[in-house]
């Protein structure tokens, strides 16, 4: 806007001046207008004084209207030719408006205008109103740039540096932190926007990019070849290679790094953990309707909650680039050692390891996790390597502030959703600055509150863990190995050796060819038992017929030869395993290797009857509440559905209660038996001890 500059200058005159100046004068009591004058009359709309009209002297070297107009307290919508104006006072009364309240939308104001002026609606003004604005604020980001740069704050990044004291500013002599920065990412779908109407494009195609914290489509497309589509076909090949997804950006092979073992092991669980996440699902399953442009934001911020960078998703859900597009800022502008939380961290740090980014993440030492909201629903085995509770250095920190962030960014939606792409981003970052302002003003009793809880803990919880080491005479060093110990338990946790695996198969076989060897040699016996004592040959030229014997010998010789065959294959399958596994003496009952195989399967097929158990009582237990819980409204079709599920349920369990009985009944020692008629009753899930 070639005008914005002297404009700007002639809003700061103004606002040096305005408690200074005479109130404007109106059109009626005026002097005429020389017909060599310069000056005008104008309607103007002004919610403090409620004038309709007032007298503007301007100059003949004056560049424009718009300028004497400022000069005079008042902002026009249009630079050439203005027939109506807006004061600057009503204009600053709906910014603060705005900004304290989101959703208070410009048709809302001027119906209060109106009602101030005792006017009927006039539905023109909303237009001469929300272009008058959009140059208001225009000016004001001029005045914000020129004050920056006065105080030497015009460095790129400089806002994302400085906003946060807590995280920014360090002491003299101050000890290093494990982390020097915490953050937390998410996606929301608080501001959806809607596409134009049969995909045609809205009369305003201005590009907002005055922003410090929203990334251009551009910067965040570069890393859409990051991740390869997956299909949904693909879930064998994704439960076998964690970073599955991830595509070499040469397009010659797929990334895969190398890795220690706890780093595979850290793949392997989060591929798990997360699968269940929506933004860990495929990228195909996260296409959007057509009838949205963006379908939200994502956003990053501190975790005091001041925000870092925000990126549209576009006609998207969380697809990958946009969390590895604000990666590359974090990793370029925030330095080493930083900690980050994300509802999917786990998976997500195997996407960034074999993305472009990862061998920068690596280096400079920086780490994800997950917020502790989310961190529950994951596996335990994800909670002991990524709940903040579990990592030094990140305190007491939830790293929830991003739900309370969208949470309050819903105010703001039904202003922006059919708004243009410009005015979305101008509301969008309005919101931003306040936003962070808010939480600025907030941090010393934020930090004040969190300093007392962390001493409340240390001054309770310390003597309570000081008495139970002495009681229990634990001393430091367990507590750490204890914690190692569990680490390494539930790392291995429902998984079966490789050596294991393969000697139950053989001990199976084993198994079912001592069952083939005694059932065919039962067929033989019964076979040769129909054999007369006297067995005398008889040729075909004798009285007897062969045929006549058929019947009763025909099911005993197929049965018979069924059996042999059967013992053929069961010992050639045999004869495979121990060539494959160097065996060269048959493995017998009284066998060490034996009698070890057969314990361990006797406990595997004990802890299998016992998960299928447990699940089938905790689903029980779940569809009791829910048929019990009155206060829910449930439908009589659904109590009747939840009913005839309980009574299959009880079925089920009954049976999971006979193999699990005869599973613990095969144990050395023996483990208690359950009762069907206990487990019936049981209501509370801690009723269940063997759980």
């Amino acid at each position: 806007m070639p005008l914005l500059v002297p404009l700007t200058d002639a809003y700061l005159r103004w606002k040096a001046t305005c408690s200074d100046q005479p109130q404007p004068v109106p059109a009626n009591n005026c002097p005429s207008i020389p017909s060599n004058s310069y000056s005008f009359t104008i309607a103007i709309i002004d919610i403090f004084m409620l004038q309709t009209s007032a007298f503007i002297h301007r100059d003949a070297d004056s560049l424009s209207p718009a300028i004497d107009l400022i000069c005079a307290g008042f902002l026009s919508h249009v630079p050439v030719s203005p027939s109506v104006a807006i004061s600057l006072c009503t204009l600053e009364h709906f910014c603060h408006l705005r900004l304290r309240k989101p959703s208070f939308s410009v048709k809302a104001y001027v119906k209060v205008i109106c009602d101030s002026y005792k006017v009927p609606y006039k539905r023109c003004w909303c237009t001469v109103l929300a272009n008058a604005f959009d140059t208001y604020l225009a000016i004001l980001r001029q005045v914000e740039q020129r004050v920056d740069a006065a105080l030497g704050c015009s460095n790129p990044n400089w806002c994302i540096l400085n906003s946060c004291p807590p995280c920014t500013y360090e002491l003299e002599d101050e000890t290093l932190l494990p982390f020097t920065r915490m953050y937390v990412l998410d996606g929301g779908n608080s501001a959806k926007h809607m596409a134009g109407l049969g995909g045609r494009e809205r009369g305003d195609t201005r590009t907002y990019t005055k922003s410090d914290n929203i990334l251009s489509r551009d910067f965040v497309d570069s890393f859409a070849n990051e991740v390869r589509p997956r299909h949904s076909g693909d879930s064998d090949l994704d439960a076998a290679d964690p970073v599955v997804g991830v595509f070499n950006t040469t397009g010659e092979e797929d990334i895969h790094p190398e890795v220690n073992a706890d780093d595979l092991m850290m793949q392997v669980m989060s591929s798990d953990c997360s699968k269940n996440w929506k933004a860990a699902a495929n990228e195909e399953k996260k296409r959007m309707w057509s009838v949205f442009d963006e379908m939200g934001i994502f956003v990053s911020a501190c975790h005091h909650g001041l925000l870092l960078w925000v990126t549209d998703m576009v006609h998207s859900g969380e697809l990958a680039k946009y969390p590895l597009a604000i990666m590359s800022n974090v990793i370029e502008v925030l330095g080493e050692h930083t900690l980050g939380a994300y509802d999917i961290g786990c998976g997500f740090q195997s996407t960034i390891h074999a993305s472009r980014l990862g061998d920068a993440f690596e280096r400079q030492k920086c780490r994800m996790c997950v917020d502790a909201f989310h961190g529950y629903a994951h596996n335990y085995l994800c909670q002991t390597k990524n709940h903040p509770n579990g990592i030094f250095g990140a305190g007491i920190e939830d790293f929830g502030i991003i739900e309370h962030f969208f949470s309050a960014l819903n105010t703001i939606a039904p202003v922006i959703q059919y708004a243009s792409s410009y005015r979305r981003h101008v509301f969008l970052d309005l919101f931003f600055k306040q936003w962070d302002e808010d939480k600025y003003l907030n941090l010393g009793t934020m930090i004040y509150n969190n300093y007392k809880q962390a001493l409340d803990i240390v001054l309770t919880e310390s003597i309570a863990l000081a008495e139970a080491k002495h009681s229990l005479n634990i001393q430091e060093g367990d507590l750490k190995t204890w914690r190692q110990e569990e680490i390494e338990y539930f790392a291995h946790l429902g998984k079966e050796m490789e050596w294991d695996v393969h000697a139950m198969v053989y001990v199976e076989l084993l198994l079912k060819l001592r069952d083939t060897e005694s059932q065919a040699q039962s067929a033989s016996a019964h076979f040769l038992s129909m054999t007369p004592m006297d067995y005398q040959f008889i040729s075909s030229t004798g009285t007897q017929s062969y045929s006549g014997d058929m019947a009763a010998t025909r099911k005993l010789e197929t049965q018979c030869q069924y059996s042999a065959e059967h013992l053929t294959t069961i010992q050639q399958e045999v004869i495979s395993m121990e060539v494959k596994m160097g065996i060269t003496n048959q493995w017998q009952p009284s066998s060490p290797e034996y009698q070890a195989t057969m314990k361990y399967m006797s406990n595997h097929q004990y802890q299998r009857a016992l998960d299928n158990l447990q699940c089938l009582v905790v689903q029980q237990l779940f569809e009791l509440q829910w048929l019990n819980i009155s206060q829910t409204g449930t439908s009589y079709k659904m109590c009747t559905h939840i009913s005839k599920s309980l009574q299959t349920r009880c079925h089920a369990i009954q049976n999971a209660v006979k193999t699990y009985n005869a599973a613990a009944a095969a144990l050395s020692p023996p483990r208690p038996q359950l009762d069907w008629s206990k487990v019936s009753h049981y209501s509370f899930l801690e009723e269940f001890n063997l759980l």
